[in-house]
């Protein structure tokens, strides 16, 4: 989300606009090799947990299509390409080529290739056919985004009539308690994770920051409204660290 004319965030940081997508590609690249393996030690494997339940509000069916934005090492893609089943279509995309590689060498590892398909895709800018998909989902990537509600825009126009879109995200705690304990947790220990395992301790600075500028629950489901999604519902998990938002094509 802009800050002001042509300035966006980069994590704490205010940039040009047009040097963002540059900015996370460089960070992406460098955790490409090591993105899994970070995301079980940073959330003591919960975002397995956080995926199944996100999984179970598709309401795919055998034969559908799904589109995974910003699909990162295919976890996601994974399950849709099981709920929809042979004769459907699951279409694996992110911006960056690195992640993607990385996820298509685990799902070609898995099995997963005769119903996903791999692009290169900017989510502000989705090359797919209007009212295409019965399931749109992105995880753990909108913060990454440039202009979130162009972003949201373009999802809410590739998904079908009656379809939905699925958010998961980090987001912002209800308890205080918590959430004091949280950032805590974030601003001390992930960094340190990321410089020990990865050997990147400023990419997962910015990744702890970028969730701290990503738009609370309230302000993320007046966006969803906003891009034409209704009924949009919000599912905290662990107490709102992480949000699933569902909003509906009508």
């Amino acid at each position: 989300m802009s800050t002001q004319q042509g300035k966006t965030h980069f994590g704490y940081k205010t940039v040009n606009e047009s040097e963002k997508e540059g900015l996370v590609g460089d960070v992406f690249r460098s955790v490409a090799s090591k993105y899994d393996i970070m995301n079980d030690l940073m959330s003591a494997g919960q975002h397995r947990i956080w995926k199944a339940l996100t999984v179970r509000q598709s309401g795919l069916r055998p034969g559908n299509e799904a589109l995974d934005v910003a699909a990162g090492s295919g976890d996601l893609s994974q399950k849709f390409a099981d709920q929809v089943g042979p004769e459907g279509k699951v279409v694996m995309t992110d911006i960056n080529p690195a992640m993607l590689e990385q996820g298509k060498a685990k799902m070609i590892d898995k099995g997963y290739i005769g119903n996903i398909e791999f692009a290169i895709e900017d989510a502000e800018k989705l090359s797919f056919d209007d009212n295409r998909f019965h399931c749109v989902c992105i995880s753990f990537g909108l913060r990454n985004v440039t202009h979130i509600d162009k972003a949201l825009k373009e999802m809410h126009r590739v998904a079908k009539p009656g379809g939905r879109l699925l958010v998961l995200e980090f987001s912002r705690p209800t308890n205080p308690v918590l959430r004091q304990a949280y950032e805590t947790y974030s601003f001390n220990v992930i960094p340190k994770i990321g410089e020990v395992v990865a050997g990147d301790r400023e990419s997962y600075q910015y990744l702890v920051e970028s969730i701290r500028k990503h738009p609370n629950q309230e302000a993320l489901k007046g966006m969803m409204l906003d891009a034409g999604f209704d009924e949009v519902k919000v599912q905290n998990m662990h107490g709102g660290i992480v949000a699933l938002h569902i909003g509906y094509k009508y």
